[in-house]
């Protein structure tokens, strides 16, 4: 018997029934790094690689009871959340992140799925930027994501890019990574990453695959796991950024659409 408790990643999130996306992602990314990871699901999607074809919400209450239950004895050294659905859920976290000192936070503010289907409402999307932003440690959006939170229009550069960043980093957030990959860049998939009011590049290059489902899930539990692990957050998100690109390039052809990412991509090389 260990003596010596690991470190331990809650995510809050919903269900993808194909596995590659959601809590299912989360748990292999936090395998993958050696972290305990603990769940609070906050909705169920009937989805596979070609969709999503139904969703359902659980209770706000029963939401921030799971994250009670699990904090109140086991522990939480990082948390995540992923896709919040709801106004009344998306407060309902933000509560109890407040309540029971939750923290490092990620935020991963998902909009819609790889496939466009809608996940956050319109209206929760202002409840996430006014409760939950100012609570994060880390937010990771992707260019539409970054656009929305920001209030801009759509994002087609890197000068574009570098301006919402800014604006959401101005609105509490720690740290701020906003992905490229969907950048019209043929050659490369940059990423920018504010700290502290300061904008680096990070630079990687483009990975010909159409089998990416879920890559926006593992960066931000890779992010979260290295956090929980004692890991700075600039560093955190650094380190989250390889170990995706790992797993796009080790995409599963699964289904008739698109396949996920393989957050057990070194268990496989190995």
């Amino acid at each position: 018997m260990r003596g010596t408790r690991p470190p331990v990643a809650l995510t809050i999130a919903g269900v993808d029934s194909g596995g590659g996306a959601g809590v299912s992602a989360d748990l292999a990314t936090f395998a993958a790094h050696g972290v305990w990871g603990t769940v609070a699901v906050v909705a169920v999607t009937a989805q596979n690689t070609l969709g999503v074809q139904a969703t359902e919400t659980l209770s706000p209450a029963l939401v921030r009871a799971q994250i009670a239950s699990v904090a109140s004895d086991i522990g939480v050294d990082a948390a995540k959340t992923g896709m919040l659905a709801t106004p009344e859920l998306v407060t309902a976290v933000a509560a109890a992140v407040r309540e029971l000192s939750l923290s490092p936070l990620v935020v991963d503010p998902v909009l819609t799925s790889g496939h466009g289907d809608a996940l956050l409402s319109a209206d929760a999307l202002a409840v996430l930027r006014d409760e939950l932003l100012p609570l994060a440690t880390v937010v990771t959006p992707n260019l539409d994501e970054a656009a929305a939170l920001a209030g801009v229009g759509p994002i087609t550069n890197r000068a574009g890019m570098e301006e919402a960043a800014l604006t959401v980093a101005a609105r509490g957030p720690q740290v701020v990574l906003v992905t490229g990959g969907h950048l019209k860049e043929p050659a490369g998939s940059p990423d920018l990453l504010v700290d502290d009011g300061k904008p680096t590049w990070l630079e990687a290059p483009r990975i010909d695959t159409r089998h990416a489902h879920g890559s926006g899930c593992v960066l931000s539990a890779a992010i979260c796991a290295e956090l929980a692990r004692g890991m700075d957050p600039a560093d955190a998100c650094v380190a989250g950024k390889r170990f995706v690109e790992r797993a796009i390039a080790a995409g599963i052809p699964l289904g008739a659409g698109v396949g996920p990412v393989d957050p057990g991509w070194e268990r496989a090389s190995g």
